[in-house]
């Protein structure tokens, strides 16, 4: 997941191309052989040829239809805009602050150390209770959230909006369950707190309120930049894998390759290296969507509902 996308590729590019070879080592029946009966390289090119032009003019037209949200009239944009500035607005008043920062990375760092304020601010205005069970139930929560507002501002420390590592840092906050056990540490308490208590949990429940659209903003985004890498590195390699492709067809022949290279066919390597360069823009779509699809998975619920298992420290006896 945190890995560069091209190298995701190079490795299973690698390991598709090993394969092959061995294949082709073990194969009983050698390839000149096969050519000069069926000629196998002609039929699996010839199907490669539809693939390559077929899978980036679907990707293309995918990234068409997600980019085309970014279209319309300037009476649409003028609600964007006017959107996105009452989103700042209201965070500048949560972070009491006069302008919030503007970097992504920055504001989503601001508002852990918002939330991290007023964790503490919860911790000491339950000081003064006399109810130890409460004391000890609103510290490990404390504890267990500042922790993880630590950790998540160190990781968003330096880094830039379209890299994978300003949404991994993010995604390790479980806001969620924050905001579950605050309100279940509040119901089930409700006789013993004061006014200032109850306002502290109001506090904190805000500012985490205010996280979950803000990492929906800022994954929405990361997706359509996503997807612009995808299709151009589509176009940058689906040239080369058709012409690769073509010449196998009109050029290739298995017996006008003699000799071995470390004991392996040449027309064995020649012809796995031909096909693995004509899968390269299947394997860019396979490292980038995969990436995009657990991100996806990852963040189906936004909101008080937890879908899958998370890391939870700060969880009560």
């Amino acid at each position: 997941m945190e890995a560069n996308r091209w190298v995701i590729a190079g490795g299973i590019l690698f390991a598709f191309f090993l394969s092959l070879v061995i294949l082709g080592v073990l194969d009983p029946s050698p390839l000149q052989r096969s050519i000069a009966s069926e000629d196998p390289v002609d039929t699996v090119f010839q199907g490669f040829i539809g693939a390559i032009i077929t899978g980036v003019t679907l990707v293309v037209t995918l990234n068409q239809l997600v980019l085309s949200q970014e279209l319309g009239p300037v009476g649409d944009q003028r609600n964007r805009m006017k959107g996105a500035l009452d989103f700042r607005k209201d965070a500048e008043k949560l972070l009491d602050v006069p302008t919030a920062p503007p970097e992504p990375a920055s504001f989503m760092e601001a508002l852990m150390n918002e939330t991290e304020d007023r964790a503490e601010a919860l911790a000491d205005a339950v000081e003064e209770s006399r109810d130890e069970e409460l004391k000890d139930e609103i510290r490990s929560y404390v504890d267990g959230l500042s922790g993880n507002a630590e950790a998540v501002s160190e990781r968003l420390e330096g880094t830039q909006f379209g890299t994978f590592d300003l949404l991994s840092a993010i995604l390790n906050f479980n806001y969620s369950w924050k905001i579950f056990l605050a309100r279940k540490i509040r119901n089930e308490h409700a006789d013993a707190l004061t006014d200032e208590v109850d306002e502290a949990f109001d506090d904190i429940i805000e500012s985490l309120e205010f996280f979950g659209p803000s990492r929906e903003h800022f994954k929405t985004l990361y997706f359509q930049w996503e997807l612009v890498n995808l299709s151009r590195a589509m176009l940058y390699t689906a040239i080369p894998a058709l012409v690769v492709t073509v010449a196998m067809i009109l050029y290739y022949d298995a017996r006008a390759v003699p000799g071995y290279t470390f004991t392996i066919s040449n027309d064995v390597l020649v012809a796995s290296l031909a096909t693995t360069i004509a899968v390269v823009p299947f394997v860019i779509l396979l490292s980038y969507i995969l990436r995009i699809a657990t991100v996806a998975k990852r963040t189906l619920s936004i909101g008080p509902f937890i879908l899958r298992e998370t890391g939870r420290s700060d969880e009560l006896e």
